[in-house]
């Protein structure tokens, strides 16, 4: 439907002064000078239903002694126009110069409704929309709604949408708005390229930026969907990208888009300047503030001579520097970075000023935007609060904590000028966003078969800042249950306080021949000692219990009853040979039996640890989902014998290197280790290390290592309390497919160890009928006796294997299949050359 809008009336007075003539618009009057004598009251209104006469009166203005003159009626006629209630507005002279004012109301909107829509809710678009049920119909509003709503289907990515409003009149001057909409198809992004990249190939600069290109799975997520102000954020990641790597001179010079009609999708452009790239050739430290030495900030600087030059690095030295220096009691200290350029030795002087900047104060810390999160959330992520004096690096610092709580969708801290000229006002401007989760997964892996859990977390409980999770998981050969609780500041100080109550049951399956049950509590402490360096303390509490198959701790030392009977050359074969002219319970293996370790476990029943533990993490990873560079080191102890039936200390080492090489090439070094301590109980076979495919890949899951020789039981894994093991990987993109689809391959070279077993070998049992699993030494002995020793493999070989690998970041979760071929094992190790494991989250 066509429509449009006259607008009745003009303002003639200037004209009027000036005597100038003039082409009256149509509805305009000349009011002679006897109109001029006229008051407000004298003002007849003529055609209004519902608006009161008082009101359209109260829009003309009298002058003084209460006289309307030519401006203060020119005036009224506008600002009824204005309002929006009238379709027509005309002011006509009566008899005796009478001003008479003669309207026409818009109608009123009976109901607005929207057909057509199906992406997007009629909720939504009415929050959106001005025109509202029983509020006065404008067609100047309806035409700005549709504009607005085509806006919002933009916005998700459909620029073909086509919105049409229909006026439905009803009677009593009403009217039914229905708005009309053709969605059409969602357009897209359906390529992007880089001009002038020169130093980093355009699939390396995809992974900077957020948007992607569409593919078969991009419904799956909206990276893809052309947003104008997306495309203006990644110039400022691409720029960012370059000045880490040592481009001092970058210039992201445009983002050139165009719609391209056949492909029914948007083309986007990156021009790209790169310049040089420089090393840093000297860091110099200059102050202008009295007693202060600026030599002694050197210790918290993160740029090194000889290192390529790095804006990262110089903003963050900007910051230390300047917190330290507020600390010393310069609290309006400022550091200023800068840099001189040598061009022909591609190098930057980098200089840090330390100046005395403006005597500025906090007088308040006002809120915008928080409708969920308490404010004292928001305010303890400041380490400044009103009164003290005004510090743009801890101002920065808030504003970067804030974003990291992931409570909101935006985080802006901007000033305002406060009461006095040494006064400013912080103003936080934020958005909330949904902070709950509620997911089903699922998975499969060569090691624990098929897996699914249901699990629902809040990570901003009551607006409090508090996360609580409860998550239960069933599986082939894993189930159970957690429920976790952090606190991030306990008693108002940067310390997480986090709870955690689990229970897990893990089957037997075809790598080990006993099941566990352990339920435990565990409450930790986390602390920040650094941006990069983070400490955990934690007390641990568990009671765990093998569960196993009767048949395999059944024996009941009767040889008659035994489908057993070895050759002597079968005897001899073994390791060690068998004594077939003794009667050593060898009916206990008709059927096979578990280890001795097990068996022992078995019958000490539920055993409780207590440990006390810390884990110092170490963390420069430029991202912590994908990293190419950066080093991530995890040191661990854990003391055990506070209270409880074991006692041991367990330390663990592992430390992770990444580095970008050539092509998009990305190298992996990874070294591990471990050491399990007896204290003063006898260490037990659960508490050992057991190793697999996470130290070297192409062995079974326990599969290295001290494993039982028996040759008519189990032969389970025994674990070992040293191991070491070392690891080269080279991650590598496939360059012929387009970057969206997360595919990457990987070629690595296993290597390590597992030995020295020191659990139980044999045990003394007062009544061996008493004792589940017990062999005794003879047959039908006596009430004490000595249970059968353990004969195992304890070889210091050295495992190693080579293999490739597939990688896979889908949106059904991070998916990884590996192929190894061992180059070196022990005797008894199992092999298992593919492994596959993965899950997704719905």
């Amino acid at each position: 439907m066509k429509f449009g809008l006259r607008l009745r009336g003009g303002l003639l007075a200037t004209l009027i002064m000036f005597g100038a003539p003039v082409i009256a618009p149509v509805g305009a009057v000349f009011v002679s000078s006897s109109a001029l004598a006229q008051t407000v009251q004298s003002i007849s209104v003529q055609g209004n239903r519902r608006v009161e006469v008082e009101t359209i009166r109260s829009y003309f203005k009298p002058g003084p002694g209460g006289r309307l003159d030519q401006g203060a009626i020119d005036d009224g006629l506008k600002a009824l126009i204005e309002t929006g209630l009238f379709q027509d507005v005309r002011i006509n002279r009566g008899p005796g110069g009478q001003i008479i004012v003669s309207v026409v109301e818009n109608p009123v909107i009976g109901r607005v409704a929207f057909e057509g829509n199906k992406k997007i809710k009629d909720e939504q678009l009415t929050t959106e929309v001005q025109s509202k049920a029983r509020g006065t119909f404008s067609r100047a509003m309806v035409q700005s709604d549709t504009l607005r709503i085509a806006e919002i289907y933009r916005r998700s990515g459909r620029y073909d949408v086509r919105v049409t409003p229909e006026i439905i009149e009803q009677p009593n001057n009403r009217v039914d708005l229905i708005f009309t909409i053709e969605e059409g198809a969602k357009t897209g992004v359906k390529s992007i390229e880089f001009v002038g990249n020169n130093a980093f190939s355009s699939y390396r600069l995809r992974d900077v930026i957020k948007t992607r290109e569409s593919n078969l799975l991009s419904f799956l997520a909206s990276g893809d969907i052309y947003d104008p102000d997306r495309v203006e954020a990644d110039r400022d990641l691409i720029r960012r990208f370059y000045l880490k790597h040592g481009f001092a001179d970058v210039q992201v010079v445009a983002a050139l888009t165009e719609y391209d009609p056949e492909k029914r999708g948007f083309n986007v452009t990156f021009k790209i300047e790169e310049g040089a790239q420089y090393r840093v050739g000297a860091v110099d430290f200059r102050s202008s503030i009295p007693n202060f030495d600026p030599s002694s900030m050197r210790g918290y600087s993160r740029v090194n001579v000889g290192s390529l030059y790095n804006v990262e690095s110089v903003e963050k030295s900007v910051e230390e520097m300047q917190i330290e220096a507020s600390r010393r009691g310069f609290a309006f200290a400022v550091v200023r970075p800068g840099g001189d350029r040598n061009f022909e030795a591609h190098t930057v002087s980098v200089v840090f000023n330390i100046d005395e900047g403006p005597r500025t104060y906090i007088e308040r810390i006002n809120l915008r935007g928080n409708t969920r999160t308490r404010d004292y959330v928001i305010r303890r992520e400041f380490d400044i609060s009103e009164g003290d004096a005004y510090n743009r690096a801890l101002v920065d610092r808030a504003e970067r904590r804030l974003k990291n709580l992931d409570y909101f969708k935006s985080v802006k801290i901007a000033t305002e000028p406060g009461s006095s000229s040494d006064r400013v006002i912080l103003v936080v401007d934020m958005e909330e966003k949904s902070t709950g989760d509620f997911s089903i997964s699922g998975g499969y892996s060569t090691t624990d078969g098929a897996l699914a859990e249901v699990s629902v977390s809040e990570r901003n409980l009551l607006g409090r800042g508090l996360f609580a999770k409860a998550a239960v998981t069933y599986g082939q050969y894993a189930r159970g249950y957690s429920l976790s609780f952090v606190e991030p500041y306990l008693l108002d100080y940067r310390v997480a306080l986090g709870l955690d109550l689990y229970q897990r049951q893990q089957l037997s399956n075809s790598y080990i021949s006993y099941g566990t049950k352990t339920l435990g509590f565990s409450p930790r402490l986390g602390f920040s000692l650094r941006e990069d360096l983070s400490l955990q303390l934690r007390y641990s509490i568990y009671q765990q219990e093998i569960t196993l198959p009767s048949y395999l701790a059944n024996c009941n030392n009767n040889l008659g009853t035994s489908a057993f009977n070895p050759s002597p050359a079968f005897a001899a074969s073994q390791i060690p040979p068998l004594d077939l002219s003794s009667t050593n319970g060898l009916g206990c293996y008709s059927d096979g039996e578990a280890s001795l370790p097990v068996r022992k476990e078995l019958a000490n029943g539920k055993t409780l640890t207590s440990a006390l533990g810390y884990t110092l993490t170490y963390n420069t990873l430029d991202n912590n989902k994908n990293p190419t560079d950066g080093l991530l080191i995890d040191f661990r102890q854990d003391f055990a014998g506070v209270g409880g039936d074991v006692s041991y200390l367990k330390t663990v080492a592992d430390g992770k290197y990444y580095a970008p090489l050539v092509s998009d090439i990305v190298g992996i070094v990874r070294l591990q280790g471990g050491i399990l301590t007896k204290i003063n109980d006898d260490l037990r076979m659960l508490d050992h290390f057991q190793m697999g495919p996470n130290l070297v890949r192409g062995f079974a899951p326990n599969g290295i290592g001290p494993r039982d020789l028996n040759p008519f039981g189990t032969q389970d894994a025994l674990g070992g309390t040293k191991y070491w093991g070392a690891s080269l990987e080279l991650q590598m993109p496939f360059w012929f497919l387009p970057k969206e689809v997360g595919l990457k391959g990987a070629v690595y070279a296993d290597a390590g160890g597992l030995y020295d077993y020191k659990g139980p070998t044999s045990w003394t049992a007062t009544n061996e009928v008493n004792v589940p699993g017990c062999i005794p030494s003879t047959v039908n002995p006596s009430s004490t006796g000595t249970c059968t020793g353990l004969v195992y493999d304890d070889s210091k070989v050295i495992r190693s294997s080579v293999g490739v690998g597939l990688i896979w970041q889908s949106p059904f979760g991070p998916l990884r299949f590996d192929y190894a071929v061992p180059l070196s094992k022990g005797k008894y190790d199992r092999t298992q050359e593919f492994r596959f494991g993965g899950g997704t989250t719905f």
